[in-house]
């Protein structure tokens, strides 16, 4: 219903949202995506674990120099410092990419690892492209049925949707149209979810206001994107924070069921 309303009011915009969009997509930096798309975390433990993550360009790295520093690195460093665990961690990402294209494009060329945590970031791209909730809940569903059938059933955290309305790089209209619309699709992704086991989506819409007090963080909103859109290393860190909690919190590691480092 609220996509309906909302395609109602947006239909007579389309065309300048359109210009906004390319003018937009004009003035931002083309930039790289991060290096070193693995490493290990947690050297001293005996516990080992090996987490994959996937996704867009938030899951690439852009907007910073090594996966280290972005969300994955952090990611890792964060687990291991929570549960005193070996973590290797492997990235597998790419920008510009729809959850559509995940399986081909990226899990195709996967080995069948015994991967301990999959986590996945995607959203972004399909709320840019104006992707319908009904198409998204299919083509998310069909995501998380590829990892089982390839990965088992492995542990599947979804991240929280981007933070589009806080983007601000985006004009008012763009804002508010694909910043509504990435929340219904995370409506649609909550609901798709709870068909699984083991399959979660930390769910809480990012807010920096929110960030900064709970986090102990600036509140200048330039701080946390590279180039106006994407991530920055303050940015990432803090999903990566956030992120591990949840999964903290939700006990969703089995760990006795992990690999021992000295086995």
């Amino acid at each position: 219903m609220k996509y309906f309303i909302g395609s109602l009011f947006t239909l007579p915009l389309l065309p300048i949202l359109y210009l906004q969009g390319r003018r937009v997509k004009q003035t931002i930096p083309d930039l790289p995506e991060a290096i070193e798309p693995a490493g290990v975390s947690g050297l001293t433990s005996d516990q080992c674990i090996e987490v994959l993550v996937v996704g867009e360009s938030t899951m690439a790295g852009v907007g910073v120099e090594t996966h280290r520093e972005g969300f994955a690195g952090t990611l890792a460093h964060e687990l291991s410092d929570r549960l005193n665990l070996y973590v290797k961690w492997r990235v597998q990402a790419k920008s510009g990419i729809t959850v559509s294209r995940v399986s081909k494009e990226l899990l195709a060329e996967l080995d069948e690892n015994n991967w301990d945590l999959v986590v996945i970031g995607i959203g972004g791209n399909d709320a840019f492209k104006l992707n319908n909730p009904v198409r998204w809940k299919a083509q998310t569903r069909s995501l998380i049925q590829d990892l089982n059938g390839k990965f088992g059933n492995v542990p599947i955290v979804f991240t929280n949707m981007p933070p589009i309305k806080e983007f601000p790089a985006f004009t008012p209209l763009m804002k508010w149209t694909i910043g509504n619309l990435v929340e219904i699709l995370g409506e649609s992704l909550k609901q798709v979810v709870a068909e699984f086991e083991n399959v979660y989506y930390s769910s809480e819409i990012i807010s920096i206001e929110t960030w900064s007090k709970k986090y102990n963080l600036s509140e200048d909103i330039g701080l946390y994107f590279s180039d106006g859109v994407h991530p920055s290393k303050l940015t990432y860190q803090t999903l990566a924070r956030q992120s591990a909690e949840f999964i903290e919190k939700n006990g969703i590691l089995k760990l006795e069921s992990v690999n021992s480092t000295n086995q």
